[in-house]
């Protein structure tokens, strides 16, 4: 469904008159019509269900089953920066980094499809465990391998601009789905390579 930028006008001048301001003065008066434009960019993802964001994306590549038999080769891209809003207080969530691997299993992604992909579903109203939990089930969708995993590092406004007002905290959040659930070496050697450290 689409996004309603007329009622996100109506309720954002209504907020403006509930803070106590006059939503007619000169700084105000546009103010419900650029928040409403901004919605529609930023909330884009909310116009699409996760698979629809996966037949969006999906671009594939085919593989000669003899480069992945028995393979373990790990596709990964990672420091994906992106956005997104908190769905408890709608605060911001900002420096979000996202790094995503899958091991191929006879399709490939085209690599810039991951950061769209990861892009899309920060523009909703999420949960840093839910936008993590998002990507990889788009992925495994789109690529057809249940061996996914996806690290997301971000700072959250609700923590850091109000309440415990902690401007240093981080939130951290995997996700592993098949192989990356099971194998712990497999665990160490995504991680190793978010980190830059060479796998022992």
């Amino acid at each position: 469904m689409a996004i309603d930028r007329e009622a996100i006008k109506k309720h954002i001048r209504g907020i403006l008159i509930a803070l106590g301001d006059d939503p007619d003065r000169e700084g105000l008066k546009d103010t419900p019509e650029r928040v409403a434009k901004m919605y529609e960019e930023v909330f884009e993802g909310m116009n699409y269900s996760n698979k629809e964001i996966a037949e969006m994306f999906n671009k594939t590549f085919e593989q000669g089953l003899d480069t992945i038999t028995d393979s373990k080769d790990m596709v990964l891209v990672k420091d994906i920066d992106i956005f997104s809003y908190c769905e408890h207080h709608l605060a911001l969530m900002y420096d979000v980094k996202v790094s995503v691997a899958y091991i191929p299993n006879g399709k490939v992604i085209g690599l810039s499809k991951i950061a769209r992909i990861a892009d899309m579903v920060g523009k909703r109203l999420q949960l840093q465990e839910k936008i993590g939990s998002d990507i990889a089930e788009i992925m495994e969708t789109v690529t057809e391998s249940e061996d996914i995993a996806v690290y997301i590092e971000g700072c959250h406004s609700c923590m850091t601009a109000r309440g415990i007002k902690k401007n240093n905290s981080k939130t951290v959040t995997t996700t592993f789905r098949g192989e990356f659930s099971k194998d712990k070496l497999l665990q160490m050697k995504f991680l190793m390579g978010i980190n830059n450290r060479p796998a022992d």
